[in-house]
């Protein structure tokens, strides 16, 4: 790969970023991210001991949600500073459930650091998240965590792991072994060897025998690589001449921010093994803002902010994390998002997990709370001139696939449960609230049974709503399969004007997916023109209701015949008329249940689509056939129908399958009629219900 003299200059002038920065830590789901915001904290002199998940005494993962399930389940800011500069490091959850806080975090990130571990059950969890930062060119490092419990040769996990990765995994470590213990590591870079230290700086030893051996070995391994995109590198393996120190340093900073190679870190978070190594590459070969709000796109000059996070919180109000990419921001500024005034910032503030430090204005690079920013938004771009700027990011939840009714235990709540709401979905935009204005349910929507579950506990702990919960009703129809000509009539006297009105109504089934029409073929004036809309809406009032109870659909109504009174006809009266022939009526025209058919499309590691097929068969569905997942590897995508009541709890079945990784999204494609013992179920639950 050939490199100009021009890219050779941007090569060597990108190599040293400084300032501040923001590091995402992100990896699958128990890989130890927590831990190692931990260990970086202690390592730093930001907290004065490491604590630890089982503990509950972590920076991150303060809440109780997170504390009760020893996980994460909302991303944690913590900043602190190393050899002078400062460092805000993310801390991302790692189950799918929660991974759009994540995908809010990455675009402004200047890089990330993937947690991971020697564990072939989580490469398809892996794959998710390098997925998101290659197709957002995020420069990420791979942090190989609990080498001290790995079972398999450093060179054989990243053969494991590889598949995870559309680039090179590229060894910047090797472990040192003392039996079968990991004792230390040599870094290939620097061709130094150091030894673990519990809670400690490693120890620098001098390298012999085979260990040496290994290293060198290896470290032509890596500068081979390199090499496949610097040709003066290559030049220098072939000569046998040994690269300066700094060209190989130059090399790996660039291939890293470019996005060719993904360098392999070694360590123990929990023991601080292998913290201050990753550390100083942070320093040394991550970019910083500058690149990212080029990476972005920002030709503003203005002072810039991304959203990343919103908290509301019990004393402070709303806070607004941002990345600051450009100019300073201070208490004071005023804000503008795209189409709307985000607001005048109260206060800026240092991040240390929960806890909210007031401090002076914000530079450049520095990821900060914003505070009472009441009209910004989770991935809003903020500008503080004159004029709003376009967004920089856009970032969309992935569809929601679990679903539960909620409703305030106590009727006085009702209120307070709806501003809940509001501050709920601003502080996690993955979740999605419906009222259902049919059944009379507000619907929360979310990507699983424990981010739903999260999602109630913070109802009652966070806002003071405690609430219940049940399946949301299922969107059954009725319709009919017989003919019926029928009169309806309202007649009632009570002294004075009476009621009066007469109808005959030709009711007939429609073709599936109908709807309703209504036919007007009065002559002569039996039914005055001025009453006919009111039958129109008298059927349409018996139509809501069935004699199965759900709403009758694919139904043609024609009014034939009918009479009035001079006097004590009325709206109300034929009205009242038409409901009542529809009702009548109904019941002899053989109705029918309709239940909704969804298109399903569910994605999962091909090892699981056996699985997937089963569970789908096992619920009523027909599978219209699987292909291999367009652009991943190792992954099928599954096409079935399905019925909506088969759906409700689908994903817990298919995240079971696929070891938390897969899902699916639908749409409503036709109804289809339910007949036999699941029928009659149905109507005895809806009979029973009212």
């Amino acid at each position: 790969m050939q490199e100009s003299a021009q890219q050779k200059g941007t090569r060597s002038q990108a190599i040293s970023s400084g300032g501040p920065r923001t590091i995402a830590l992100v990896g699958p789901f128990q890989s130890g991210k927590t831990t190692l915001l931990e260990a970086i904290l202690a390592r730093t002199g930001a907290i004065a001991r490491q604590g630890s998940v089982e503990a509950g005494n972590t920076v991150s993962d303060a809440s109780k949600e997170a504390r009760q399930h020893k996980m994460s389940v909302e991303a944690t800011f913590a900043t602190t500073e190393f050899m002078g500069d400062s460092y805000t490091f993310v801390d991302c959850p790692g189950s799918i459930e929660f991974i759009h806080d994540m995908r809010c975090v990455l675009p402004a990130v200047d890089a990330a650091v993937v947690v991971c571990e020697a564990d072939e059950k989580k490469v398809p969890q892996l794959q998710l998240i390098l997925r998101e930062l290659e197709d957002r060119k995020i420069p990420h490092f791979l942090f190989l965590n609990k080498i001290d419990k790995a079972d398999k040769r450093v060179r054989e996990t990243i053969q494991l792991l590889q598949p995870a990765s559309r680039v090179p995994l590229l060894l910047r470590q090797i472990p040192i072994w003392n039996g079968d213990i990991i004792s230390g590591f040599v870094d290939l870079a620097l061709e130094r060897a150091h030894v673990y230290r519990e809670y400690a700086a490693s120890e620098v030893i001098e390298l012999a025998g085979e260990n040496k051996d290994r290293e060198k070995e290896a470290r032509f391994t890596m500068l081979e690589r390199l090499a496949d995109h610097d040709d003066e590198l290559l030049e220098q393996l072939l000569g046998d001449m040994e690269p300066p120190r700094d060209k190989v340093f130059d090399d790996l900073a660039m291939e890293l921010r470019d996005g060719v190679v993904c360098p392999v870190l070694l360590g123990v978070a929990s023991r601080s093994n292998g913290v201050l190594r990753l550390l100083k590459a942070l320093r040394h070969e991550a970019p910083g803002v500058a690149e990212t709000a080029k990476r972005l796109g920002l030709k503003s000059g203005d002072p810039t902010a991304i959203v990343l996070k919103t908290y509301h919180t019990a004393h402070g109000g709303k806070m607004s994390v941002a990345r600051v990419l450009n100019g300073e921001v201070g208490e004071g500024a005023s804000f503008l998002a795209p189409r709307r005034d985000a607001g005048r910032v109260a206060g800026v503030f240092n991040l240390m997990g929960a806890t909210f430090a007031k401090r002076g204005p914000a530079k450049a690079g520095e990821t900060v709370a914003f505070g009472k920013l009441d009209g910004a938004k989770t991935g809003d771009t903020l500008s503080a001139g004159k004029h709003a700027i376009e967004p920089l990011v856009t970032v969309t939840p992935s569809p929601p696939v679990l679903a539960m009714a909620v409703a305030a235990k106590e009727r006085k709540d009702d209120v307070k449960l709806g501003v809940a709401f509001t501050k709920l979905t601003e502080e996690d935009p993955a979740l999605t609230v419906i009222h259902n204005t049919e059944s009379h349910e507000v619907v929360m929507w979310g990507q699983g049974e424990m981010h739903l579950r999260v999602a109630t506990e913070r109802l009652a702990d966070r806002y003071g709503v405690p609430v219940l919960t049940h399946r949301p009703a299922v969107g059954y129809r009725e319709t009919i399969r017989k003919s019926i000509s029928l009169r309806g009539r309202h007649k009632k006297q009570s002294g004075g004007h009476g009621q009066f009105g007469d109808v005959v109504l030709e009711i007939k089934p429609l073709p599936r997916e109908g709807g309703f029409k209504f036919n007007d073929m009065i002559t002569g004036g039996v039914v005055p023109r001025n009453y006919i809309p009111a039958v129109e809406e008298g059927v349409k009032d018996g139509l809501k209701h069935g004699p199965l109870g759900f709403p009758v659909v694919d139904v043609e109504v024609s009014l034939t015949d009918g009479s009035y009174h001079t006097v004590d006809s009325s709206d109300m009266a034929f009205r009242t008329a038409g409901r009542i022939a529809v009702a009548e009526g109904l019941p002899q025209c053989q109705p029918v249940l309709l239940e909704p058919i969804y298109m399903v499309e569910i994605v999962c590691p091909s090892d699981a689509t056996a699985r997937i097929n089963a569970i789908l068969s096992g619920r009523r569905g027909q599978i219209l056939g699987f292909d291999t997942r367009e652009g991943w590897d190792g992954w099928d995508t599954v096409r079935a129908q399905m019925a909506e009541a088969e759906i409700g709890d689908l994903i817990v079945e298919v995240r079971s399958a696929t070891a938390g990784v897969g899902s699916f999204a639908f749409k409503f494609d036709h109804m289809a009629e339910l007949t036999g013992r699941q029928a009659e179920q149905v109507v005895a639950a809806r009979r029973a219900a009212e």
